[in-house]
């Protein structure tokens, strides 16, 4: 009786361990068919797609979890406007990662091209690099489309290798994504030029589009995703003090440019082969080994993985975290996400197929349980406003929101959705009086309304 009793609790002890992991819980599962949207290069229709987006199911055995997702985003893709011919596709993928993921206490292992790490979307994490690097032999850019090969192979290591944030910008879409053989991945914050304090990307003009979530500095931002070695990745604010102490503040990269004008040196000092000299086609910041790290004394400057150890709203007893670090300006700051080596100890995290019994995560709460009762949660800007209007969460959505504009009498004037992994929709207000209007949103459970000047 009492190995039954004990096995018995050691189930109930999984079961309830299970439901709180945020490596099993925070993923945002499609549970409603919503399907892929993309633009074409030229025109501002959205292009209806047959793929559901999101994470497809959840399943978790005692030491993993099991993702299975098409890799496709809630938010509008593309165009890419730099030549690539690819748009997002279908990947078909199951990613396995540990519930108990561990440092690495030996050399730690570099990140490498392709995925790195995934979103709670199922959308794809790269690292800095594109592909492209330089070849002293032929003092010219090799690898990736329109160069020729690097020697050795694509996944060669070069002594400058490109960072694909500043040379790739043009080709980043709006939520700052772009495909590689139809696989769409972020190698940044994944949130969109539109809304950051300094846009530097104008292709938000045509092509509107948001992104995974909203960057707000007044609250400790949301988890984003899991790094390869199982480790979880914040956006881009957090506590300032690991224990969770000293209010909000932006996370900052413990990398700086190094004071260079010639590219014969590495950060250390030593000898390498030459790289081009930093001028306008190629400034500093254009190879990732344009950076040093310089260790900071400061709580809020990460480490050499862009990590710390920290207290966080899914983790209160403490976790090795990465974020998406951003400058003051909320554009991307290297090494952007994770990288340049991993913090734990790194696996390939896709697999064909689940080869132990596992059980199946349903979500038994709502999936929006503070974005109502938050007054600080949602807003509406411009506020006055004249052509047009935009409701934005300030938090991570993880259902649908019906988002309803009436007039002051009570009548229905536009219905719009802010869908389940994206962050705001838009009212055309051309055809309006002037006035005070009421926006209601629901997500099924609650109700919260928000005023409208419409002048």
């Amino acid at each position: 009786m009492k190995v039954k009793s004990f096995f018995i609790l050691g189930m109930f002890s999984f079961s309830v361990y299970a439901q709180t992991n945020p490596a099993i819980t925070s993923w945002l599962i499609n549970t409603n068919g919503q399907k892929s949207r993309r633009y074409a290069a030229g025109s501002s229709t959205l292009i209806q797609g047959t793929d559901s987006v999101n994470v497809q199911r959840v399943s978790y055995s005692s030491n993993f979890v099991y993702v299975k997702t098409k890799g496709l985003p809630a938010y509008p893709t593309g165009p890419f406007q730099d030549g690539n011919p690819s748009v997002a596709t279908n990947q078909n993928a199951i990613f396995k990662f540990p519930l108990n993921p561990v440092p690495n206490t030996g050399t730690p292992t570099a990140t490498t091209g392709g995925n790195i790490g995934v979103f709670i979307n199922g959308v794809a994490l790269f690292d800095y690099r594109d592909g492209v690097a330089w070849n002293p032999a032929t003092n010219a850019l090799c690898g990736g489309p329109g160069n020729p090969p690097c020697p050795g192979g694509p996944m060669a290591s070069m002594t400058w290798n490109r960072d694909a944030i500043p040379a790739e910008r043009p080709g980043f879409d709006c939520a700052k994504g772009h495909p590689a053989m139809g696989n769409y991945h972020h190698h940044q914050n994944p949130s969109a030029f539109r809304f950051d304090l300094s846009v530097i990307s104008n292709v938000c003009d045509l092509y509107v589009s948001d992104g995974l979530y909203t960057l707000d500095s007044t609250q400790h931002s949301p988890l984003l995703g899991f790094a390869y070695d199982g480790y979880p990745i914040y956006g881009a604010y957090g506590f300032r003090n690991a224990n969770g102490s000293g209010g909000i503040t932006r996370m900052k990269s413990g990398y700086r440019l190094r004071n260079i004008s010639v590219r014969n040196t590495n950060a250390a000092g030593q000898t390498v082969s030459a790289g081009p000299a930093v001028s306008t086609t190629y400034p500093l910041g254009y190879f990732r080994e344009d950076y040093e790290f310089v260790s900071g004394s400061s709580p809020d400057v990460l480490d050499v993985h862009n990590g710390r150890f920290a207290v966080t709203p899914e983790y209160p007893n403490g976790t090795y975290a990465y974020y998406c670090t951003i400058d003051k300006n909320w554009n991307s700051a290297y090494p952007y996400a994770v990288g340049p080596t991993f913090y734990g100890v790194y696996a390939n995290r896709k697999v064909t197929s689940i080869t132990e019994p596992v059980t199946v995560y349903t979500p038994n709460v709502s999936s929006n349980p503070d974005m109502l009762s938050n007054s600080q949660a949602m807003i509406v800007f411009p506020n006055p406003a004249e052509d047009f209007a935009v409701v934005q969460t300030r938090e991570l959505n993880r259902s649908d929101l019906q988002v309803e504009l009436f007039d002051l009498s009570g009548r229905l004037i536009q219905t719009k959705q802010i869908l389940q992994g994206s962050t705001f929709c838009i009212f055309d207000l051309q055809t309006l009086y002037s006035g005070v209007y009421n926006i209601r949103i629901s997500d099924g459970t609650g109700v919260k309304n928000l005023p409208l000047m419409v002048r």
